[in-house]
């Protein structure tokens, strides 16, 4: 026999219109109310069926997630599984599904995703990246859609709700361990500069040098993909100069471990010969040969922050907008020496 929504609200002796905001997590209901409720559902092993919900509420308790590339690509890079798993632990907890955009190209992914918002497939979306003149974004504040970014919003951020690091003192404090250490020839290495995160951390980087009044070359400062092969033609390119670098500030462990590698081909010793200090403090970082000094920047914490300022949103179209700051820290470990 099939257990009701009334089965349940006579075990747990509420009405059963109760039982219906127990089950859509409303913050109308007390916990030791919903509490009671879940128990009864367990015990009599009520299951409620979401699709019927979704219909009658036009609601699909489903999370669309943007990446910046193709995910193939992106998913070689431990940020995004971890971004991703932040995301999944808020979401399971207000018993939210996920759904990620595909696409090979920006302008693929733009389309897919438009699909995804036009069929309402989604409820909300968090963008994983925060570029210059963001298409998808424009598209996203012209039809009023609930969206999260994680990294800073590069148009009118004041009414963008993001989740972010602040990157720009965590490139000015990455720079500065090296300074401290001794180096002046110092170089940056980061991502794609329509990347909001690449310009904060150069910047960062740069106020660092002006202040220990050390000279900013141009040559010394890279762009590459946030992935292994980024980092090794990076290094070949830092090295051909005729004065290379004896310090790096590398925006991302997966490039600094591109590095690592070219600098092992050639049999340049790493901190002996060249400090490196990276950023995310992933895994890669701590099984590195050596261990690398990494920022930790609190990757599951930026997903789980943006998933979770998401479904406040949709749960509540006049929530505020909000700016939320995940702190950083720096992780030593064997990647540096003193000059």
């Amino acid at each position: 026999m099939t257990v009701t929504i009334k089965d349940v609200a006579k075990r747990a002796n509420v009405a059963p219109s109760t039982v219906s905001r127990v089950i859509a997590d409303s913050p109308r209901i007390s916990e030791k109310t919903k509490q009671r409720v879940r128990e009864a559902m367990k015990e009599l092993g009520y299951h409620p069926n979401f699709i019927a919900r979704s219909l009658a509420s036009q609601a699909t308790q489903v999370i669309g997630i943007v990446m910046p590339s193709s995910a193939d690509q992106a998913l070689q890079n431990p940020f995004f599984p971890e971004v991703i798993r932040g995301i999944s632990k808020a979401a399971h907890e207000k018993r939210y599904a996920l759904q990620m955009s595909t696409g090979e190209k920006e302008g693929e992914i733009y389309e897919r995703v438009v699909e995804m918002l036009q069929g309402r497939r989604v409820d909300g979306v968090i963008l994983l990246y925060s570029r210059q003149n963001d298409k998808l974004m424009k598209y996203l504040q012209k039809h009023d859609f609930p969206f999260v970014v994680i990294g800073k919003p590069h148009q009118k951020a004041e009414q963008v709700t993001h989740v972010d690091n602040d990157n720009v003192q965590a490139g000015k404090d990455a720079t500065n361990y090296l300074i401290t250490h001794g180096h002046e020839r110092i170089a940056f290495v980061g991502g794609n500069p329509q990347y909001l995160v690449t310009i904060d951390r150069q910047n960062g980087y740069a106020a660092a040098l002006q202040e220990a009044r050390l000279p900013y070359r141009e040559e010394y400062v890279i762009h590459e993909e946030f992935l292994q092969e980024g980092g090794q033609e990076a290094m070949k390119e830092l090295l051909s100069l005729a004065e290379p670098p004896t310090g790096l500030v590398v925006a991302d462990d997966l490039m600094a471990l591109g590095m690592l590698k070219t600098l092992d081909e050639i049999g340049l010793g790493v901190p002996k010969d060249v400090s490196i200090i990276s950023f995310n403090n992933t895994l890669l970082a701590e099984m590195s040969l050596p261990p690398l000094t990494s920022v930790d920047i609190g990757i599951f914490q930026l997903g789980y922050e943006a998933a979770r300022s998401l479904i406040e949103k949709i749960t509540n179209p006049n929530e505020p907008i909000k700016r939320i700051i995940i702190p950083h820290r720096l992780v030593e470990r064997g990647s540096c020496a003193r000059r």
